[in-house]
């Protein structure tokens, strides 16, 4: 059965892809297009995925979660970018809205329930814990501040877009901080201590491909996902039309769930090696990235295309947003992780999912 999957899994993605191509190019119709574009976003995201586990292999358990965390919302930032193209700035805020939802109850709570069910308690490093849920508290202010200020009508517009791009740059100067912080100046402070990093756990597999192949299938799939992400995001405006959802919907659920596909199987299966607070990386670090990093990025991406997009999101994306965080936070303060703590996260997910849909 394992070499069976190992030679479908290369099919299917090549299948898949060239299927996603023919449709968008003959134009075979917007359903059929963002149906294969969507399933074409998932194998090739999970083929990312694989490559970047591989990559990490070779890095270590914290770079390996960083470099999971950031080829994983690689198709996030490429569908974004696409969007903003189109001028649709709510689905944009929406998707980064959706990607941080995501990852911190879907992807960090399939983990720890998975992990939770194999392992009864699972242990990370609760300093880390304790630092990357200040740094969400600071991801919530630096989005509420623009909100407040705009809707009290304290500050114009054009205003707004101006606070809006010192507030990119300082959360852009803010991640690079902490990564010098985190990656090298603390590092031995933040290390997960359960186990070396270095040392084979029972049962691991030895990556599938050598550093090099890693490194070059990294690249392929980069582009793959940049391509197929162009194609799902041409569909979308059709699609919303047809079945009568909400910008805020697709946005938020449907493209975040896409986009992170490959987030969500990698973070899930460390879990369950019993690497946790890897997989605990993956997730809220990849929550830390769209917040700190990837968002503001947007915001020059946007002002240099000519059409600025503010970092003002809707009351409805803020509250959900420190829901998440406040619940996430909660959960990961103490180091420690099992199966029901996964599954409140799941629940707290399905609520907002249900009120977004109806929305």
């Amino acid at each position: 059965m394992s070499g069976l999957k190992k030679k479908l899994s290369p099919i299917l993605l090549i299948s898949t892809f060239i299927l996603s191509a023919i449709a968008h190019y003959t134009h075979f119709g917007s359903i059929a297009e963002f149906i294969l574009s969507a399933i074409a976003v998932i194998f090739v995201a999970g083929f990312l995925g694989k490559a970047t586990e591989s990559v990490a292999h070779y890095a270590g358990q914290r770079l390996g979660g960083f470099l999971n965390a950031t080829f994983g919302n690689a198709a996030e930032l490429i569908i974004a970018i696409f969007l903003i193209k189109e001028g649709l700035f709510d689905m944009v805020k929406a998707s980064l809205t959706g990607s941080i939802l995501g990852n911190l109850l879907l992807v960090l709570g399939i983990s720890l329930f998975a992990g939770g069910l194999k392992h009864k308690v699972q242990n990370f490093n609760v300093t880390l814990a304790g630092m990357n849920g200040s740094l969400m508290i600071v991801a919530v202010i630096a989005l509420f501040i623009p909100a407040v200020f705009l809707n009290t009508k304290s500050i114009t517009s054009s205003e707004t877009n101006t606070l809006s791009l010192v507030v990119a740059g300082i959360l852009i100067v803010s991640y690079i901080a902490w990564l010098l912080f985190s990656m090298i100046t603390h590092k031995d402070y933040l290390e997960d201590a359960t186990y070396d990093s270095d040392e084979e756990l029972p049962h691991e597999h030895t990556p599938a491909w050598g550093k090099k192949r890693s490194i070059l299938y990294l690249f392929i799939a980069t582009v793959m996902v940049a391509l197929v992400s162009e194609w799902l995001v041409h569909t979308l405006e059709s699609i919303t039309a047809a079945f009568g959802l909400s910008e805020l919907f697709v946005g938020a659920f449907v493209v975040a769930i896409v986009g992170n596909a490959a987030e969500h199987s990698a973070a899930v299966l460390l879990a369950m090696k019993n690497k946790i607070g890897a997989a605990v990386e993956i997730a809220i670090g990849s929550s830390l990235q769209i917040a700190l990093f990837v968002a503001p990025v947007l915001i020059f991406v946007s002002f240099f295309m000519g059409t600025p997009m503010n970092i003002v999101f809707t009351v409805i994306e803020l509250v959900a947003i420190v829901v998440s965080v406040f619940i996430a936070k909660s959960i990961t303060q103490d180091g420690a992780t099992n199966w029901y703590e996964g599954l409140l996260l799941i629940a707290v997910y399905l609520i907002l999912g249900v009120s977004f849909y109806l929305a």
